[in-house]
């Protein structure tokens, strides 16, 4: 599976990042990718929105699909993944059950929530850190869509605290900011890795705390600062398709092969040790990073990026008439001492026109004197039946002593 998206995510993310420009920011391509590929599981033939969607996926439709649904139906124990396919009432009903069984089984589908509901979706499929929908939701909205990715892990071995002043002369950070992350001598893994996009990069890898075997690994990738930030982002995706294999990534240099000194980006230095390597050349690296943290909100328009193309999609299948289209993405994410955190919630809206205007009365009902209540169970089933308690009154009451609104 990582081998089949590498590519496609890899191209996806490239156009992504560059909508956020060179700013400090967070994105997750993947959780866009995913709702685009989640929207593909309803294309048919002879579509014109078809092509554009598949060329924003970077591959063909049905492959798109069979991976969301992978990844969807088979969840990873660090990485909680969610989608969500909501309708307003009463419209797109004539599709909705032939898309259904095309639908990831985990996707949840049912009517259009008010805001209350969507940010309440955000905030329990992001484990709280996320608590609005990156949309808000008016009556135009005929169709919403949605991803949420998150995750929230502990280093398997935490960083040492160092210095920031060992971020290096020439960082523009060093002056002020007081401490800064240290690699300890085990558990993380660091390179200088020669690469033809962005010359030699230094990388730093940090490995949660793994579960039933599954894990993650955060991967820092910095370059000359001359570099264009598209290049060390595109850089930082190639190697990262080997990060999990725990290998040393192609390119990497030996410290035997580099001058003793100070460069840009590393200090070299050498002393006498005892030495079980092989030739008695041992290396040893260490990394020095900032805690960080981020927030950005991400306008998802551009057709690079597919959501017009999406929602053509969904709204033909739905049978839909769909007039245009709102697609943002949220997302944050917090590096430090002890762990890692990053979540990221992708919304997408299909709106119709407004109906025309007209004149509409509004009633206030005072219930100002003694009236009736009557609790009435409902129970239908889901063949559409109904049980015996259905329409039954299993509480009723005559309120003639009202209670004041208690101040709590």
């Amino acid at each position: 599976m990582t081998t089949d998206l590498h590519g496609p995510l890899s191209a996806y993310a490239a156009r992504l990042h560059a909508t956020a420009g060179d700013e400090h920011h967070v994105a997750s391509p993947l959780g866009a990718w995913l709702l685009l590929a989640v929207c593909a599981t309803t294309a048919t033939d002879g579509e014109g929105a078809v092509d554009e969607l598949a060329h924003a996926l970077g591959t063909d439709l049905s492959s798109a699909a069979d991976a969301a649904r992978a990844l969807l139906e088979v969840p990873h124990p660090l990485v909680g993944a969610a989608t969500a396919l909501w309708h307003r009432a009463g419209q797109g009903d004539g599709g909705l059950a032939a898309w259904r069984a095309a639908l990831p089984t985990t996707t949840d589908v049912g009517v259009l929530p008010d805001q209350t509901g969507l940010d309440t979706w955000a905030r329990e499929h992001t484990l709280g850190l996320i608590e609005t929908f990156p949309l808000r939701v008016g009556p135009e909205v005929a169709l919403a869509l949605a991803s949420a990715l998150a995750t929230r892990v502990s280093w398997a071995t935490p960083f040492d605290v160092t210095d920031a002043r060992a971020l290096g002369a020439g960082s523009p950070w060093a002056g002020h900011l007081r401490r800064a992350l240290r690699s300890p001598s085990y558990g993380h893994r660091c390179h200088i890795v020669s690469t033809a996009r962005a010359g030699d990069v230094i990388v730093h890898a940090a490995a949660a705390q793994t579960t039933d075997g599954a894990g993650l690994v955060v991967l820092s990738v910095a370059a000359a600062p001359q570099v264009p930030p598209a290049e060390v982002l595109a850089v930082a995706y190639d190697l990262g398709a080997g990060a999990a294999d725990g290998v040393p990534p192609a390119g990497s240099r030996s410290l035997f092969d580099l001058p003793l000194g100070a460069a840009p980006l590393w200090t070299v230095t050498e002393e006498r040790v005892r030495t079980h390597a092989r030739d008695g050349r041992e290396e040893r690296h260490h990394a020095v990073l900032p805690c960080w943290s981020a927030r950005s909100d991400h306008d998802l328009a551009g057709p690079a990026l597919g959501f017009g193309a999406a929602t053509a999609t969904v709204a033909t299948a739905m049978g839909l008439p769909v007039e245009d289209f709102l697609a943002r993405q949220t997302a944050v994410a917090r590096f430090d001492r002890y762990g890692f955190e990053a979540a990221a919630v992708t919304g997408m809206f299909g709106r119709t026109s407004l109906p025309p205007e007209g004149v509409a009365r509004t009633a206030e009902l005072r219930f100002g004197h003694p009236y009736a209540v009557v609790a009435v169970a409902t129970d239908r089933r889901p063949d559409g039946s109904t049980g015996p308690w259905h329409g039954l009154p299993a509480f009723s009451a005559w309120v003639a002593e009202p209670e004041d609104v208690p101040e709590a």
